[in-house]
């Protein structure tokens, strides 16, 4: 099989009303063909970084009638995962093992890209396994997240991945053919297939949740939009279609899905963490009317100490801060080069080092 594809890798993402039968267990079945079809991609040269929900139905599944008795959804969502998260990885283990593929599991929490060291211990963990012909498996840690902060069903996890490793496209499998331009099976009805950059599809996406999942079409709209933003290829499609993945990616055109066409020139790995990442940052700093005009203009400008007029939060050298407007408008986030004590040592001084040099700028 000739290189003929333009992926070198990919993500796909599994969402968890794909893996999720009828009675709330894993599909087994549905899980072994999508293997197969990973399998395939392996022989066609294509890298792939899966990264499964499961773990839930998995431990549902496995616990039948043990856990109902006085559980609260949170208890039993933990007991779940750390069971079924164990038979999941062993499911796939077992499944990709037939066809001579390794496996490795990585489980993360969003607190891990917070910070850019834990950033790059995790996306040089996946690098050496991919170096090494390993399929990491990714999956997020439910067993201690389970928080506000927790992704919403793995649509945000992939995305973060995504641009972390530098992929070509990104599929999410979810359980209907892609974006409908109305309410699916109504008369004339049909798929988005192409969406442009700049496209509104606010207008389409109806905002009750899908089946078993956190995550509806909304939530993956919004982060399709921003992955493509960054320069790559994002598709939403059935997961339940007979050869999906080997069809979207060896026979496109040949496969009903929503396809979200990719900015050209894409941003820096940096810059995409810190986008990605700004729900994390821990301090806030201000700036002072002449800084806000420096730094909103044309040209990329650093944020030196003298512009900055107070600085909220507790924040260690490299963590990320928002950028303020006096007023308090969020103008965009950055990676700090001073921790917050030694930055209010030196706020309004002139001779310094900048606090946010512009490569470690993002703006909103």
């Amino acid at each position: 099989m000739g290189m003929s594809h333009p992926y070198k890798r990919i993500a796909v993402k599994i969402g968890s009303n794909v893996l999720t039968r009828k009675d709330g267990a894993l599909d087994v079945t549905r899980m072994s063909a999508l293997v197969d079809q990973v399998a395939e991609l392996r022989r066609a040269g294509i890298e792939v970084i899966l990264v499964s929900s499961g773990a839930v139905a998995s431990g549902r599944g496995e616990l039948k009638g043990v856990a109902s008795r006085k559980m609260d959804s949170v208890d039993q969502r933990q007991l779940f995962s750390a069971v079924g998260q164990a038979k999941l990885i062993n499911r796939y283990y077992e499944l990709f093992r037939e066809h001579g593929l390794h496996v490795g599991q990585v489980l993360t929490m969003k607190e891990n890209f917070g910070t850019r060291r834990h950033y790059l211990n995790q996306r040089n963990c996946m690098m050496v396994m991919l170096e090494n012909g390993v399929i990491p498996i990714v999956n997020e840690n439910d067993t201690i997240s389970v928080t506000e902060l927790m992704f919403t069903d793995n649509d945000e996890l992939s995305g973060l991945i995504a641009t972390m490793m530098d992929v070509q496209a990104l599929v999410i499998l979810s359980n209907v053919d892609g974006i409908y331009d109305g309410t699916p099976g109504e008369p004339g009805v049909e798929v988005i297939r192409e969406v442009e950059p700049d496209r509104d599809l606010s207008e389409y996406i109806r905002t009750e949740k899908s089946g078993f999942g956190r995550g509806g079409m909304q939530t993956k709209c919004g982060i399709a939009r921003k992955v493509a933003d960054e320069g790559i290829e994002v598709v939403i499609a059935n997961g339940r279609r007979e050869q999906v993945l080997v069809d979207l990616m060896l026979h496109p055109g040949s496969v009903v899905c929503t396809r979200f066409a990719p900015r050209e020139g894409g941003v820096s790995s940096v810059k995409k963490w810190i986008a990605h990442s700004s729900g994390f940052a821990k301090g806030r700093i201000f700036l002072n009317e002449k800084a806000v005009e420096a730094v909103c203009g044309d040209r990329a400008v650093s944020i030196l100490p003298v512009g900055v007029t107070r600085i909220e939060g507790d924040f260690e050298k490299d963590d990320l801060v928002c950028v303020m407007s006096p007023d308090g408008r969020k103008l965009g986030v950055g990676r700090a080069a001073y921790g917050s004590a030694e930055a209010c040592r030196l706020l309004g001084r002139h001779d310094c080092k900048p606090l946010v040099h512009y490569d470690y700028l993002y703006l909103e």
